[in-house]
C-alpha cells in the first residue's frame, strides 16, 4: 500500500519563499510502536496531543497497521478499518474524528499494486463508526482515494485518482456529504493534505515539467500561496494549523528528504531535520500548540516516528 508521501499561467504570482526562519528551536523525541520498531510514521496530532500513525512498511507480508496514541504515550490503540488488510491513520481533530485510508490486499510494491480507500472514523460512545464512502469520485485502477486531514468542523482534505491515474484534491464535509474540488491552476495533479479551522487547505501540486510545489489555498479558494524550496524540484506540504503555519518536506539533489516549517502568511520557512535522520526527515502534522509529528530514517534504514516541539 502506498505511503502518504508521492501549468500555472503565471508563476510570477508564486511566493518566492526564500526567507529562512532562524528564531525557532526544535526538540525531537522518537516514538515507535513496539509492534514494529523498524517502521513507524506519525502523521497527525490534535491540540490534546493525541497522535495517529501506523507501523509496517506496506511491503508484501509487512502491512500498514494504523494506531492512535495519547499522552503520556505509553498505550497504543489500534485504528484499523474493519475488514481491512492494511490501514493508515492520517489525521485527527480535537473531537477524536480521524481520517485515513485502507486496503484489502498486501501486494507490496510489486504489481498488482494495492488499492487505497478513504475512510473517516467517528467516535460513537465507547466505540467507533467507520465511514468508508469518501471515495465516490475515484476512477483509477486500482482505486486510489486518501483522506489525509480533518479540521474541527469535520471537513476532510484528501484526493482521488482519475482514470489516467492523476490526483485531484478535494474537501469533504461530513455534515452534508458534499465534495468541493481543490484546484490549483492547470496542473498534472493536485493533492490536498491538510485543512485548518478557517478552511485554509494545504497540499502540493505537480506541473508538466515534474516540478512539485507546496501550496496553501484560502477558504474561498480564490487566493493560493505557492511555495518551493529554491533550487529543489520537489516541495510538499502535509499539514496546516490555525496560524497558517504549514509543515512538509522537500527532496534535495541526493534524493534525501528534509522536513519543512513554513509560514504561509510571510513566506518564511526553515528546515526541520531530526539529528538521527541521516536518511531523511518528513514533518507530516502540526497542531495549534506548535507541536509537530512526522518520521525520519536512521543510518540502518529504519523509519521512526518523531514528535517535535517548537519554541520561539
Amino acid at each position: 500500500m502506498r505511503t502518504k508521501s508521492f501549468a500555472l499561467a503565471a508563476l510570477t504570482a508564486m511566493l518566492a519563499g526564500t526567507t529562512a526562519l532562524h528564531a525557532q528551536t526544535f526538540t525531537f523525541t522518537t516514538l515507535d510502536n513496539p509492534g514494529d520498531p523498524t517502521f513507524n510514521q506519525l502523521l497527525g496530532i490534535n491540540d490534546k496531543g493525541v497522535i495517529v500513525g501506523y507501523f509496517g512498511s506496506g511491503a508484501a507480508g509487512h502491512p500498514n497497521i494504523g494506531y492512535e496514541i495519547a499522552p503520556p504515550y505509553t498505550k497504543y490503540t489500534a485504528n484499523m478499518q474493519p475488514g481491512s488488510v492494511q490501514t493508515q491513520a492520517t489525521g485527527i481533530n480535537n473531537a477524536g474524528l480521524t481520517t485515513g485510508f485502507w486496503s484489502n490486499t498486501d501486494f507490496g510494491t510489486t504489481p498488482p499494486t494495492d488499492a487505497n480507500f478513504a475512510f473517516l472514523r467517528e467516535p460513537t460512545g465507547s466505540s467507533f463508526t467507520y465511514i468508508s464512502a469518501i471515495d465516490a469520485l475515484t476512477a483509477s485502477t486500482p482505486a486510489v482515494s486518501q483522506a489525509l486531514g480533518i479540521n474541527n468542523s469535520n471537513v476532510v482534505a484528501g484526493f482521488y485518482n482519475d482514470v489516467n491515474g492523476n490526483a485531484h484534491g478535494y474537501t469533504y464535509t461530513l455534515s452534508t456529504g458534499k465534495y468541493k474540488g481543490v484546484n490549483v491552476g492547470t496542473t498534472v495533479s493536485t493533492v490536498a493534505t491538510g485543512i485548518n479551522d478557517s478552511g485554509e487547505v494545504a497540499g502540493f501540486f505537480t506541473m508538466p515539467d515534474n516540478h512539485t510545489y507546496g501550496f496553501v489555498q484560502n477558504a474561498s479558494g480564490g487566493v493560493t500561496s505557492h511555495f518551493s524550496v529554491p533550487g529543489m524540484v520537489t516541495t510538499q506540504l502535509f499539514g496546516i494549523n490555525n496560524s497558517g503555519v504549514a509543515v512538509g518536506s522537500y527532496t534535495d539533489g541526493n534524493n534525501i528528504t528534509h522536513g519543512l516549517y513554513y509560514n504561509s502568511a510571510t513566506g518564511s520557512w526553515t528546515v526541520v531535520n531530526d539529528p538521527n535522520g541521516v536518511g531523511g526527515t518528513v514533518v507530516n502534522g502540526i497542531n495549534n500548540k506548535n507541536e509537530l509529528v512526522g518520521f525520519y530514517t536512521d543510518a540502518a534504514g529504519n523509519t521512526h516516528g518523531m514528535i517535535v516541539t517548537v519554541k520561539p
